[in-house]
């Protein structure tokens, strides 16, 4: 592999002492032990938190009450966006056998694996939960992805991300929602790099505006103005209950398996077939970007996994690649194989090259500080959006 390579070669390589993390991050720093910025990030929010203490259990208990009553003398009480990965499915589970009613919501972006669909209608069913499911058109959404190979840079399926995110909002504001749910855990998942990596409303228009051929019509864009209506106006908060708790992948896996017959899709987002090929693929081959780094140095910090298995996985195996998945999205994407090698042989580009609305974000960090103060939105995104960043090294 490149990584390998890349290791062995340079000479200011360094590598941090308690995960995996290395200098092939933008933005990464480290200290006099050799621990690197991100692995005390995880410190930092540990302690904010209270991930798996006393402190973080009191913290989710008084979040759940305020649910319960912000959702009093209504249907539900929360959304859960749902795709039939691991996490939102315990989710569901966890926010059930917490008094809680939530409602699921799908955004279908055409690329499910059969075993997600699956996993999606087994525990809404058992939990009887309701189920929303937006649908996108699929000719639009195709050619929004288009634009992205055309552009060269790496967030192909960054669409989809934001229009879950927006789908979840509206859905909130209709129903009168207050709190969304949102299955994600710093301690399992890591924290993925900053800078490396980015996108918004403006990115995702202004690429399919030079390389899109149909119009935006029904594809759900959170504009910089959507997204303050939903947090500043609406207020609608966002929760992350993994952030306070004790929380694991594999114990999770086997606990919706023996409660709802559960199927393990064989990896971390490869739940659905754009992600799947954005991870496994797109990523590794033409950008040198590998995240199971981030995986594997949550597994470390927690003592999972062992640093040097980690390592030795990392950097001398290859990510999982299911089969026909190429050939898959050469023919979704109507892209010939001369075609296909074409862009992935071009010249990488970055978000930095493309209007967005980073310097916006970055203007306004004080307004952003004390809207992640009030769960507003998830103090990830303040990290990431609202600071300086490196770039590409």
């Amino acid at each position: 592999m490149q990584a390998t390579k890349k290791r062995s070669l340079d000479t200011n390589y360094k590598i941090c002492t308690r995960c995996i993390y290395d200098t092939s991050l933008p933005s990464i720093t480290f200290n006099e032990a050799g621990i690197c910025s991100y692995c005390m990030m995880t410190e930092s929010l540990i302690e904010e938190y209270g991930t798996g203490k006393e402190k973080g259990n009191i913290e989710l208990k008084k979040i759940v009450g305020e649910i319960k009553a912000a959702g009093k003398n209504k249907k539900y009480d929360c959304i859960i966006g749902v795709s039939g990965g691991t996490d939102s499915s315990y989710l569901m589970h966890w926010a059930v056998m917490n008094g809680l009613r939530p409602l699921a919501v799908h955004y279908d972006n055409t690329f499910n694996t059969a075993i997600a669909t699956q996993n999606i209608t087994k525990i809404t069913n058992k939990l009887k939960i309701d189920l929303f499911t937006h649908v996108v058109d699929n000719t639009e959404m195709d050619d929004i992805y288009r634009s992205f190979f055309y552009a060269n840079v790496p967030e192909i399926d960054a669409a989809s991300d934001l229009a879950v995110a927006e789908i979840l909002y509206r859905v909130a504001f209709k129903f009168k929602i207050k709190y969304i749910l949102e299955g994600h855990s710093f301690i399992e998942e890591g924290i993925s790099p900053l800078g490396k990596n980015y996108f918004d409303g403006k990115y995702i228009s202004s690429i399919h505006k030079l390389f899109g051929k149909k119009k935006i019509k029904t594809y759900p864009l959170m504009t910089f103005w959507r997204f303050m209506k939903w947090v500043v106006l609406v207020r609608i908060k966002k929760i992350r209950p993994f952030w306070y708790m004790d929380y694991t992948k594999e114990d999770a896996k086997i606990l919706l398996s023996r409660e709802y017959g559960w199927q393990d899709y064989g990896g971390h987002h490869l739940e659905n077939r754009m992600n799947a090929f954005s991870h496994s693929v797109y990523f590794p081959q033409k950008f040198d970007i590998d995240y199971r780094n981030n995986t594997l140095s949550g597994k470390v910090r927690n003592g999972k996994m062992k640093r040097e298995d980690a390592i030795k996985e990392y950097y001398e195996t290859s990510p999982f690649i299911e089969e026909g998945l190429v050939d898959y999205i050469k023919k979704r994407m109507n892209f010939s194989d001369q075609e296909y090698e074409k862009i992935m042989s071009a010249k990488p580009k970055y978000w930095y090259e493309y209007p967005t609305y980073k310097k916006r974000f970055e203007r306004l960090r004080p307004l952003f500080k004390i809207l992640y103060k009030a769960n507003l939105v998830p103090k990830s995104f303040y990290m990431k959006y609202c600071f300086p960043v490196s770039y590409i090294k």
